[in-house]
């Protein structure tokens, strides 16, 4: 099955395509819970607009926890998801025992970040855990994931076990709810938030229009 093609998407990421890459900064910043099932539905989209923004891993549970409605991860949230994944035309099968924790996960998509592999860490764990179904925090699903992130088999399994990687996830996602986004994935486009991924083409037009590609040659929006 194939992704449905979205014309604004499509439209945004010519837009930004015309502006050179490589430039000082990055245009846009995806925050991302790798055991989210947004991210996974988000994720190779936002790599095809975004294809040089930065990935930072940010705790769901700290904004899942900033909602007022009950159990938001539970049935209502498979649902939407299931709906969301048939629109797209995306594969969605939950790991068993979901919903889980994805912790381990999460600390070596930290790793994976601070060396500027967490896209393709991101793309392949995603595809493990709601394509396959595999449990996010097997060592051996880690270790297949960093493999196709191309990061050291031994230095991602000890990040694994890192407990001091949880805290600077937190306190990203804990900064994201005070400017009030409760959900992930996150885009920040310069100064404004673009939370959940039904926004994805709302913040890619965003960024094709945005002072920062006009400065580099692109038309806006």
């Amino acid at each position: 099955m194939g992704d449905v093609i979205s014309l604004t998407e499509l439209r945004a990421a010519r837009l930004a395509s015309a502006a050179p890459r490589g430039g000082r900064g990055a245009r846009a910043t995806l925050y991302f819970d790798v055991a989210s099932p947004w991210t996974y539905l988000a994720a190779e989209r936002a790599e095809r607009l975004f294809g040089d923004m930065a990935w930072r891993p940010a705790a769901a549970d700290v904004l899942l926890g900033g909602r007022s409605a009950p159990d938001p991860r539970g049935a209502a949230l498979r649902s939407a998801a299931e709906r969301r994944a048939f629109e797209l035309r995306m594969p969605l099968v939950w790991p068993e025992g979901w919903p889980l924790s994805g912790r381990s996960a999460m600390r070596v998509a930290a790793l994976a970040a601070d060396q500027g592999r967490a896209a393709p860490f991101v793309l392949a764990a995603g595809r493990l855990a709601f394509c396959g179904g595999y449990d996010l925090d097997d060592p051996e699903v880690i270790a297949e994931a960093a493999a196709a992130a191309g990061l050291m088999l031994d230095e991602a399994l000890a990040a694994a076990g890192e407990l001091r990687r949880d805290g600077p996830t937190e306190r990203t996602a804990m900064r994201l709810l005070r400017r009030g986004a409760d959900e992930l994935p996150v885009l920040a486009v310069g100064r404004r938030l673009f939370a959940g991924e039904a926004r994805l083409a709302e913040a890619a037009a965003a960024a094709a229009g945005s002072p920062w590609l006009r400065r580099r040659g692109a038309r806006p929006a």
